[in-house]
């Protein structure tokens, strides 16, 4: 059986597992879905990757989840097209309060 030679320290222990802990995952927003992903990869929920569909999600799926999916970004397009853009400094002077 091994035996150490000398007595290693809290502290020399400690410090030589500074840097052994888990570190959090980065993620990032998906430009077409908005749900987190991790970056440089394709989205898992809608397949895009840089604005462009890379891989078929819906075609995977059964038919109950393709349906659940499909009403989830037919909401997310209409709720991009109802956001309403800020005024400009002109629109804003004729308009009447």
């Amino acid at each position: 059986m091994a035996v150490p030679k000398k007595h290693t320290t809290k502290s020399a222990r400690d410090q030589k597992r500074m840097h052994i802990f888990l570190k959090a995952k980065k993620l990032v927003a998906c430009s077409h879905c908005g749900k987190l992903k991790l970056p440089h990869t394709i989205c898992p929920n809608c397949g895009y990757y840089k604005g462009e569909e890379v891989i078929n999600v819906l075609a995977k799926l059964e038919k109950k989840e393709r349906k659940i999916r499909e009403k989830e970004i037919k909401a997310k397009e209409k709720e991009e097209k109802n956001v309403k853009k800020p005024l400009t400094l002109d629109q804003l002077s004729k308009k009447k309060f």
